[in-house]
């Protein structure tokens, strides 16, 4: 069925289910917006020839967000006023820029409620930075930039490794459907939030940092799903989460006044950025001597200048 069909029966609904009244209404329309999408990508990847993945059907104990697009919702003095649901109080963490558009209700995996606000404003213009950097990722380190800095690798995964196998035990030893298996659930579904929310953190942090300093800013355009079929390096590549990082660093960019770009990461480890020769080394090979021109330097550095060029390149 189409969104306009089953808008056009929701008020038949609402009568055969007499607790959908004590939820506003245009809550309900937004849930038959992300059917109707839901089901848009199914049939796109259909289509594609893709495995397209029939869209699931999420219970009460599934659905974790809601969203009230337009009205139903109202911000004042530390309260938030949301309709058929009450005066809920809230700890703000900073103060809402521009003109709110829409709210999502966003409960978490450990049960923590988010209130989350898109809003419309005009960003005030930054001064334009002439400054470029090409940034190679790597699992080393995290990232190496074309002067020659790095970023070291924090491993957020590795520091929990093994209090997370430690808690899983304690899960799968657990009786099924006793109190001791839900406390235990706890913890494992506490240390896996507790990763996350470091690994995003440092990647605000140091996109920040990257977007503060350089008015351009190269990456290569990585296809991280096919690089996480390699088993033996899957859970660190997991780790590092390069496309957050870039995906971060992008918004930050654009709101800045920098500009992010990216570039096919084709033989940037094996070029050499002084003659551009290319040379064959394995990823144990870190630091290499160039045969042709005598230019010895840190592999990742080089990737980086090989990455700074390619991106002047395509900005002509």
């Amino acid at each position: 069925m189409s969104l306009y069909e089953t808008n056009k029966i929701l008020t038949q609904w609402k009568k055969e289910r007499p607790d959908l009244n004590q939820v506003h209404s245009q809550v309900l329309q937004n849930v038959q917006m992300r059917v109707d999408l839901a089901f848009k990508a199914y049939f796109r990847r259909v289509k594609a020839g893709e495995n397209p993945g029939h869209p699931r059907f999420k219970g009460r104990d599934l659905y974790d967000s809601f969203t009230y697009p337009q009205y139903g919702f109202k911000l004042d003095r530390g309260r938030l006023h949301l309709s058929k649901i009450g005066d809920v109080k809230i700890v703000l963490h900073r103060p809402v820029e521009g003109t709110i558009k829409t709210l999502t209700i966003r409960r978490s995996s450990t049960g923590k409620w988010y209130a989350c606000f898109s809003v419309e404003y005009d960003p005030s213009p930054a001064p334009q930075k002439e400054s470029v950097v090409g940034i190679d990722v790597g699992l080393e380190s995290f990232a190496t930039l074309s002067n020659g800095e790095k970023i070291e690798n924090p491993r957020f995964f590795r520091t929990d490794e093994k209090a997370l196998a430690k808690a899983q035990r304690r899960l799968s030893n657990a009786e099924k459907g006793t109190p001791e298996q839900k406390k235990a659930r706890k913890i494992v579904v506490h240390i896996h939030e507790r990763i996350a929310n470091r690994r995003l953190n440092f990647a605000h942090q140091t996109s920040r940092k990257v977007v503060d300093r350089f008015g351009r800013i190269v990456f290569e355009d990585l296809n991280i799903i096919k690089m996480e079929k390699n088993h033996h390096l899957a859970k660190i590549i997991a780790d590092v989460a390069w496309n957050m990082f870039i995906s971060i660093t992008g918004n930050k960019a654009e709101e800045a006044g920098s500009r992010v770009i990216l570039v096919n990461p084709r033989n940037t480890s094996q070029q050499w950025s002084r003659c551009g020769m290319i040379v064959a080394k394995t990823l144990s090979d870190r630091v290499h001597s160039c045969p042709h021109c005598g230019l010895v330097m840190d592999r990742d550095q080089n990737a980086a200048i090989n990455i700074m060029r390619l991106g002047l390149q395509s900005q002509g």
